[in-house]
């Protein structure tokens, strides 16, 4: 079989193959990177057609929407609030696994630029306006009458279930708050 490529002056057969390959290769590689998921950190969010895992409500407010990834394979679970995400995470066996994480957006977020902060170093405001009317909306700074991720858990649970999402356990499980 003769090749029907115009020759070059000193490349061969074998040299254009040699690329041919390297470049499915190294092609085949940036096609496949697309293809899988971040194993850390918050996913993005697709406004108004994501909806919260516990109460199905479609995600739209980016002051208080959060994500837990967590389990087996480190999934991504998304939230309208922070109350939803911590009765949901109270139902999951694997809740207290240190491998967990826990993001939630700053109570300043917008669509357009969400500040994620981990939820368990945060400090959480009460008077707020949020989607599940839990009231907690999420900062750094350590305002007067904040509290912190331990306190905001044990107030959720206390009060599970709320008025509209109903909770996955009545008892807090070791480890949630942590």
């Amino acid at each position: 079989m003769n090749c029907q490529c115009p020759k070059s002056p000193g490349m061969s057969r074998l040299a254009m193959s040699r690329r041919a390959v390297l470049g499915l290769i190294g092609g085949g590689a940036l096609i496949l990177s697309g293809c899988f998921e971040e194993k850390t950190g918050p996913a993005e969010i697709h406004w108004d057609r994501d909806v919260c895992k516990l109460c199905s409500m479609i995600i739209s407010d980016a002051r208080f929407t959060a994500q837990v990834r967590g389990g087996p394979k480190q999934k991504v679970y998304k939230f309208d609030d922070i109350g939803c995400a911590v009765n949901w995470l109270n139902g999951q066996p694997w809740a207290g696994d240190n491998n967990t994480e826990i993001w939630v957006a700053e109570r300043t977020s917008t669509r357009q630029s969400v500040r994620w902060l981990k939820a368990r170093d945060a400090r959480y405001v009460t008077n707020d306006q949020t989607p599940m009317n839990y009231g907690f909306g999420a900062t750094l700074q350590n305002l007067p009458g904040s509290i912190d991720f331990v306190a905001l858990t044990n107030r959720i649970l206390a009060k599970a279930p709320n008025h509209i999402c109903p909770a996955p356990s009545k008892k807090p499980k070791q480890g949630v708050p942590g």
